[in-house]
């Protein structure tokens, strides 16, 4: 939220006068404004690099999706185990992916499907903490708080949580997800939250001595800039105050404004998950560099086939349309998209036509980032219940994103005892990507 207010009089009870009182942007329920932490984001950024202008969209599947309907449909398995979608061939020779995907079969050739993530948590809170951080924290399965930073906000550490060149903030969360968060790294590298809605969280409330009523998002941008230009107001202001004004008032709101992208290429991504997909773009162009989604529904332990009715066209649909987006823009080198969640689903069909959490082979596709494409990464065995080949671990996705966003694999930072705390520990990168 964005306040201005003009001519009131009287103090507060500090003694500061209420008079052209400038409150830039509250986020959230922390309590500080843009204005404070960008004050706070400043004094952390001073250890932090600028490098690789590469952005990451992790788009979080929450509830544990499926391996076997999507990536992973095991046709030649005993029909209990074998997808209840069947399968649809992509247009890579040899590649077969869930028939819940088929817009994404048509893009195979720009994605990688891996058949061999897996790990040891099938709780929510477990399988999140441990993909969303690269450990496993048991305790999360009972509400505890995250004990790891989310990536986002290690990169937001890494390069400082604004971008040098536009001022754009370095980590975006559209769709939050347990796990996404700075944990000891401290609010200065926690996520921008736009709440799914960035037009209304960046939208502001004005009462100037002649703006009397709220005006509508762009009208009210034009008459602020012209009232700041005209009264000085903004000259009373530190840095900081200044900075956070000239976020809000820059092309920032245009970033975050969707109605501003061409209306044919808002249809191609479609409603809903594709706009915020289309809005991830936009914001990774601009120079954020990690951005979460989540799109969930996905905890289907019954009545599968119609679950996925409901949810899998609109996954399909919007990721197909961000692969083609991103290739033909030439984004597919700078941008990665990763899909996943907290685990897979029990390879046996239950009782009740679902299926149940299963961690030991878990869910995971990704898309450009300038890593090698059109390709499946490792095999599950016959009934798509483990690797058959070497597991690959969170901590080998960790360490994939950490190559695409130019972190050294090394990376340490002091935990709030002192101690220097390596990021990654023992996770190498996907070696058939990079």
């Amino acid at each position: 939220m964005f306040n201005l207010l003009g001519s009131r009089k009287g103090t507060n009870c500090d003694g500061s006068t209420r008079r052209d009182f400038l409150k830039v942007g509250a986020l959230g329920l922390t309590g500080l404004t843009l204005t404070d932490l960008l004050r706070h984001r400043a004094r952390a950024a001073a250890a932090g690099q600028s490098t690789r202008n590469t952005s990451v969209v992790w788009l979080w599947l929450g509830g544990g999706p499926t391996h076997i309907e999507t990536f992973d449909p095991k046709m030649e398995a005993p029909v209990e185990y074998r997808s209840t979608v069947g399968a649809v061939k992509s247009n890579v020779p040899g590649i077969e992916l869930g028939g819940a995907v088929p817009k994404m079969a048509e893009v195979a050739d720009k994605m990688a499907f891996v058949r061999s993530f897996a790990h040891q948590n099938s709780g929510h809170g477990g399988g999140t903490h441990w993909v969303m951080t690269g450990y496993n924290y048991p305790p999360a399965d009972n509400n505890m708080q995250p004990i790891k930073p989310g990536f986002g906000s290690i990169l937001s550490r890494f390069r400082g949580p604004n971008n040098a060149t536009t001022g754009m903030p370095t980590y975006v969360r559209i769709g939050g997800s347990y796990g996404d968060g700075p944990a000891w790294l401290g609010s200065p590298y926690a996520p921008f939250d736009v709440g799914g809605n960035a037009q209304r969280n960046m939208s502001i409330k004005v009462t100037l001595d002649n703006l009397s009523q709220r005006r509508n998002l762009l009208k009210a941008f034009d008459s602020l800039d012209r009232q700041v230009d005209q009264s000085g107001l903004i000259a009373g202001l530190d840095s900081f105050e200044g900075q956070a004004f000239d976020l809000i008032l820059s092309r920032a709101r245009e970033v975050f404004d969707i109605n501003r992208e061409d209306p044919r290429t808002r249809d191609r991504y479609g409603p809903g998950l594709g706009q915020q997909l289309l809005t991830a773009r936009r914001l990774c162009e601009a120079g954020v560099g990690f951005v979460t989604l989540q799109y969930g529904g996905w905890d289907m332990h019954g009545g599968i086939v119609q679950a996925l009715k409901n949810t899998a066209p609109q996954l399909d649909h919007a990721v197909a349309a961000f692969v083609e987006d991103t290739a033909n823009r030439g984004l597919d080198k700078d941008i990665l998209l990763v899909i996943t969640g907290e685990f897979g689903r029990t390879p046996r069909v239950n009782g009740g036509a679902g299926r149940d959490h299963w961690a030991p082979l878990s869910t995971l596709a990704l898309a450009g980032g300038g890593l090698k494409m059109g390709q499946v990464v490792g095999e599950s065995n016959a009934k798509a219940e483990i690797p058959k080949t070497t597991p690959i671990t969170p901590q080998d996705l960790m360490a994939t994103v950490f190559h695409v966003l130019g972190m050294p694999q090394e990376l340490h930072y002091k935990d709030q005892s002192g101690r220097p705390m390596p990021m990654i520990d023992g996770g190498k990168p996907i070696a058939e990507l990079v």
